[in-house]
Parts: C-alpha cells; structure tokens; sequence
C-alpha cells in the first residue's frame, strides 16, 4: 500500500511537515466548529411551510429581480440579513424575509460564504483587486 509523502502544514507561516493527512501540525490543530451562543433558532417544519405559503401568495416574483426589470416566479424565502450575521427568523410585512428565484439566491449565497469565509480567516474585508 502506497504512502503518501509528507506536506506543508496548512496553517499560515507553518511549514512542519505533516505526516498523518490532516493537513495539520500539531501546533496548529484546526479548530472544531461550534455554532455561536448568540446564533438566531431557525424556524423548521409546519410553521416555516405556513410561512412560505403566506410569502409566495403576498409576492410570487422575485424580489430582486423585480427592480430589474426580470420577471420570475420566487421559489425560495431567503432572509435579507442572514442568520448568520444577525438577522432574524421572522415573517409578513417589514420583515427580514424576502421571496427570490433560484438564480439570485444562488448569487446572494456565494456573496455570504465569501464574507463568512473572510471573518474565519479574521479579516473583516475581501482582498483588495477583487
């Protein structure tokens, strides 16, 4: 059985090598992720269904596309602020919901894992010249 060769350390700065596949040291375990105390509850089975209901019938189109003059049929309730970074859990007018097709939530997606990715690595800002 083939072994794999040594490798880098995968922490910045590290270059212990690293014999076990773990990618890391170790001086520098990578940490357990662990939801934060002050983590907003997420609202799940019948009264999330009642929610999405009550949402598609106040506005079936997309909200986001609306303003830019696309129209499509909103399939999934997305929260304007994420939980993740404080928002809440609620519904009906004035609220943090909103109703968005696949294609913008897909987008809006990749913009708040950019940005949670960028607060784990502890800078608060993407890298300049992008």
């Amino acid at each position: 059985m083939p072994i794999a060769p040594p490798r880098p350390c995968t922490h910045p700065g590290c270059v212990a090598l690293v014999r076990d596949g773990s990618g890391r040291c170790a001086k520098h375990p990578k940490p357990a992720w662990q939801k934060p105390a002050n983590a907003t509850k997420r609202i799940t089975g019948r009264r999330l269904q009642a929610m999405r209901a009550d949402l598609f019938t106040r506005k079936p189109l997309c909200e986001v596309c609306e303003p830019l003059g696309r129209v499509r049929l909103a399939t999934i309730r997305d929260h304007r602020v994420p939980l993740a970074e404080g928002g809440a859990d609620d519904c009906g007018p004035g609220s943090n919901e909103q109703a968005i097709c696949d294609e913008c939530h897909d987008e809006k997606s990749l913009q708040e894992q950019i940005r949670g990715r960028m607060r784990a690595a502890g800078n608060g800002c993407p890298p300049s010249g992008r």
